[in-house]
């Protein structure tokens, strides 16, 4: 996968400026190598719960340096949320290599501690939603634990669905097993259904 026309015009909007529901104004951009610092700084700043269900351990600058690398290949696109110097959050769409799942893309979304039940979860999940629709997405992915409610109703005003639980599916840092919400969305609608 390569940078395309569809993420170059995807992401032509930012930086933007958005306000949240305290008065604070924070700016969305587009992740880069530049963020490296930053982002591995803010996720030794996440509670532990937090890193717990994180896909990867961004606390290690090589993990920072992978995500990067498939930032810059255009396998994934990632918004970053800044207040002043001091990063906020990200989410971020990762498309699926496969060439049968090649229009499926999963979102991701973390936030700091301190912009939490602001509203920079909502914007954040709005924009990388408005993304992975722009790059011609047709079925969007979120996963999260059944205990982070505040993810599934995030994802669910924009119209995803939770559509599968699947048990003892995540193991944390810890080794602790942990179910896994899969919530949905179908861009088109569904087009193929099985047979009743």
């Amino acid at each position: 996968m390569s940078v395309t026309k569809s993420t170059e015009s995807a992401i032509s909007g930012y930086p933007q400026a958005v306000a949240l529901s305290d008065g604070r104004s924070v700016e969305l951009r587009i992740i880069g190598q530049s963020d490296r610092d930053a982002i591995v700084a803010f996720a030794r700043n996440l509670p532990e719960q937090d890193l717990l269900f994180l896909r990867v351990d961004i606390t290690r600058p090589e993990a920072v340096d992978n995500w990067l690398t498939n930032v810059a290949s255009g396998a994934t696109t990632s918004i970053i949320a800044y207040d002043g110097e001091q990063m906020a959050g990200f989410a971020t769409v990762d498309r699926a290599p496969a060439r049968w799942t090649r229009r499926v893309g999963e979102l991701r979304l973390t936030v700091g501690h301190d912009y939490r039940s602001q509203g920079l979860g909502r914007h954040l999940s709005s924009k990388i939603f408005d993304i992975a629709r722009s790059l011609g997405l047709k079925k969007l992915t979120a996963n999260m634990t059944p205990d982070q409610r505040g993810a599934q109703a995030a994802f669910g005003r924009l119209g995803f669905t939770a559509e599968a639980l699947l048990t003892d599916f995540v193991e944390d840092r810890n080794g602790n097993l942990h179910d896994l919400v899969m919530m949905t969305f179908d861009v088109d609608g569904l087009t193929d259904h099985a047979l009743q």
